[in-house]
């Protein structure tokens, strides 16, 4: 015969084994019931007891690896958004901040579904990351255009400054090669661009990139029209930098900087050397042949 206590606080008893299972059916008592069982001293949970242990189901085991969530819904999954938040936030780094805008949005939407989601989402980390780390880099993209820019310009007016000075060789070329032509004669100043057209092969060699509005961007030395090539100085001015147009000539009041440069004049010698003078030189430039 057994001996329990109440859900009272008060000790009942003595009741038979087919007494305790009836009020297990009825839930008078419970797996936490202090049961005294015949001839023991120490009072026992009703649960523990191997004669009762049917009345109770084993305790819920999780499998080894497995993962559960309240409610007994299903695992959450990692948003994508944070993800790709996270990511185009660090493609940022190495692409000027371009991604950094894309990031910014997919964080700030991917926290938004991780907030609403009632736990079925996860990576509200990653897209705090991901916002954080885009955010920064848009921010400093300003600062990063201000500090690129000098060097760009500096660096189209330099490519700008190596196109001139190919242009300025070619025609040189093509004035030797209408001398060979023509009796070792130099083309005439009045229709130079015309003579040696066909010897150039393209009418873009005439323009200089920084004045692509200019059909011609250089200027002929009209004091070498139609001399001999034997009788002109190698170092005599053949052509120059100007914004004249087709067909000029003259000579050093013609002289005027293209856009790549305010402070040297690209000028081409009569032995087809090239060279880009500083302004403070152009007075020792030999115009008479």
């Amino acid at each position: 015969m057994y001996q329990i206590i109440g859900s009272d606080g008060k000790e009942y008893g003595p009741i038979s084994p087919d007494v305790l299972q009836q009020w297990l059916r009825e839930g008078r008592v419970n797996a936490r019931t202090q049961v005294k069982p015949p001839g023991a001293t120490e009072w026992q949970a009703l649960g523990s007891m191997p004669e009762f242990s049917d009345a109770f189901p084993p305790p819920f085991q999780i499998p080894p690896g497995s993962s559960v969530t309240t409610g007994g819904t299903q695992p959450s999954k990692m948003s994508v958004l944070a993800i790709a938040s996270l990511v185009m936030g660090i493609l940022g780094l190495f692409c000027l901040g371009i991604t950094s805008l894309i990031g910014l949005v997919c964080g700030i939407v991917a926290l938004v579904k991780i907030n609403n989601s009632a736990g079925r989402l996860s990576g509200k980390g990653l897209a705090i990351a991901g916002i954080v780390t885009s955010g920064v880099l848009l921010l400093l993209l300003p600062i990063f255009a201000a500090m690129l820019l000098p060097a760009l310009s500096k660096a189209k007016q330099k490519a700008q400054t190596i196109h001139c000075v190919n242009n300025v060789k070619q025609l040189g070329l093509a004035v030797r090669m209408y001398s060979l032509e023509n009796d070792d004669m130099f083309p005439f100043a009045t229709n130079w661009c015309d003579l040696i057209l066909t010897n150039v092969g393209s009418a873009k060699v005439f323009q200089c990139s920084a004045e692509p509005g200019v059909r011609c961007g250089y200027s002929f030395n009209s004091k070498l029209s139609g001399v001999k090539e034997d009788e002109i100085n190698p170092q005599t001015v053949l052509f120059f930098e100007s914004t004249a147009g087709w067909n000029a000539s003259g000579g050093p009041e013609m002289l005027a900087s293209h856009g790549h440069s305010t402070t040297s004049i690209v000028v081409g010698y009569a032995d087809g050397s090239v060279v880009q003078l500083p302004r403070s030189r152009l007075d020792s430039l030999r115009w008479d042949p």
